[in-house]
Parts: structure tokens; C-alpha cells; sequence
């Protein structure tokens, strides 16, 4: 489906689902409050929340900050995006919040895990003018999420890359600052990336242990990076105020948004003519 009105597209070759290895959508969908996920992935999650209890603040101030970023975006006249490691639906999701701005607003996810695939097929659905898609992708395979993106996008006219709590789970020795710049590099001037990622100098203690835990239980390991490196992967671009920041700062709605204790950096930045 995909290119009409609305509807879910399910992209090719979805693996098989495996219910014994945690997968990260999965505990942050348990983190969340969320119901759709197995034993495996509640172990890890229970094991990252006593390795840091705050962890569950912390990605529902992730959380918010993504509905900042879709919500600016989309007022300063995005009409597309491509929502990278999407995670499983929930409450306000990115084609929501676009489409509740402008209702022609046209939206591909990407994730690679099944059960997310399922579940988008079943909820995203986007409304009656704009367009929701699912791409069943690896964040590590650029060339493929666009070739799948287009259609239903005109990657041709202004594009966000949403690249929500991803980054992470991607090692130095895997380039993700050559994958970002794939993507970029992609998309015409006036396009947007909007990233947020976990900190290794930000309650850096408690950030090693989340870490070191969860990598024990799923099937990559989690990779902090420090302000200045997450920095970095908006070379080129021109950063929307208030720049890179902890997650909770990013332009928020109220004081009790704002002094959320988050353990991620995050920012949105524009790439100019």
C-alpha cells in the first residue's frame, strides 16, 4: 500500500521473530509502560532500571522531546519525514503529531524488528489526506531506507531523518557519522535531522552501569557518547536553537518538562542552501 491516500506498507525480507533475545524497541516499549514485549525483553529492561532506576524518566522525556521536534518541524513547513529506529507505536508518534499540524504530512518508519513491523502494520495508519509507511530496515543500510522511502516521499523537496535514541546502539568501528552524512548528503536543502542520543557525561556512572547491563542482554551493545561527539553529527548543518542539549532542555513546554532528569543529548538542526 504505501503511495495512496493512507496505509502501512510492510518492507521485504522481515526475519523471523526470535521471543529469547531481548531487542531494544522491545525494552523500550517495557520502559514506556508499553505491553508488547517477552520475557527476554523485560529481564533486560528490569535489569537496566535497577542498574539506573531514573531510566524510565528518562525515555519518556526522550519521548516528549520527539513530539518538540516533530511538532517545530512541522511548523516550520516539514511535510515529510523518515522516522529511523522507530520503536513500537505508543502515544503520540511521529505521524500523529505531523498530521495533527498539517494533515498532508507523510511519514515512513523504519525499524528492523519484527514484532515492531506487526504491530505498525496494524496501527500506524496515518488519516485520511496524509500517508504512513513502514520500512523493515537496518539503520546501518542508508542506501536501502531511501530506495524504500521513495516512493511514497519526493525526496526531492525538504525531508526530516528523525533519528530518535538509534545512534547508540551503532559502534565507531560501524561509521555512524558516515551514515548520517549518507542520509543527509541524500536530501535537498531546507531538510531537517532531529537526533537524540545516550550520554556518557551526563550522570556518566549511572549511564555505564544502564549500559553495561542492558548490552548484556540484548544482541548489540549500547555506545554513550559525550556531547561534543553527538555534536559532531551535525557537521554541515546549522543548528536550531537551543543547539545540542539534554533532552528535557530542548525547547519544552513547562518548568516540570524541562527539569526532567534525562540521560540523553539531543538537537535539530537544518540543512541550509
Amino acid at each position: 500500500m504505501g503511495g495512496s491516500a493512507s496505509g502501512t506498507h510492510v518492507g521485504r525480507g522481515i526475519p523471523l521473530l526470535d521471543t529469547g533475545v531481548a531487542d531494544p524497541a522491545r525494552v523500550y516499549d517495557y520502559w514506556l509502560g508499553g505491553k508488547d514485549h517477552f520475557a527476554a525483553d523485560r529481564k533486560a529492561a528490569e535489569a537496566g532500571a535497577e542498574a539506573f532506576p531514573g531510566v524510565t524518566v528518562s525515555v519518556r522525556a526522550n519521548r516528549a522531546f520527539l513530539a518538540r521536534a516533530v511538532r517545530f518541524l512541522a511548523e516550520a513547513g516539514i511535510r515529510q519525514f523518515i522516522d529511523i529506529g522507530a520503536g513500537l507505536p505508543t502515544t503520540d508518534n511521529t505521524h500523529e503529531i505531523a498530521q495533527a499540524v498539517t494533515p498532508e504530512s507523510r511519514v515512513v518508519y523504519v525499524d528492523h524488528d519484527p514484532v515492531v513491523v506487526l504491530h505498525a502494520q496494524a496501527l500506524h495508519t496515518g488519516n485520511a489526506i496524509g500517508v504512513t509507511h513502514y520500512v523493515n530496515a537496518d539503520l546501518r543500510d542508508p542506501e536501502r531506507i531511501l530506495q524504500e522511502a521513495a516512493p511514497p516521499l519526493d525526496l526531492t523537496q525538504p525531508t526530516a531523518v528523525l533519528l530518535f535514541g538509534v545512534l547508540h546502539f551503532i559502534q565507531d568501528d560501524e561509521a555512524p557519522q558516515l551514515i548520517v552524512g549518507a542520509l543527509m548528503d541524500a536530501l535537498p536543502a531546507g531538510s531537517y535531522l532531529a537526533l537524540s542520543h545516550l550520554a556518557s557525561d551526563l550522570y556518566p556512572e549511572q549511564v555505564t552501569a544502564l549500559a553495561r547491563a542492558v548490552s548484556e542482554h540484548i544482541s548489540v551493545d549500547v555506545t554513550p557518547r559525550g556531547g561534543a561527539e553527538v555534536s559532531r553529527f551535525f557537521h554541515g548543518l546549522e543548528l536550531v536553537e537551543p543547539g545540542v542539549v539534554q533532552v528535557s532542555r530542548w525547547r519544552p513546554r513547562t518548568e516540570l518538562e524541562g527539569n526532567a532528569p534525562a540521560i540523553l543529548w539531543g538537537g535539530v538542526a537544518r540543512k541550509a542552501g
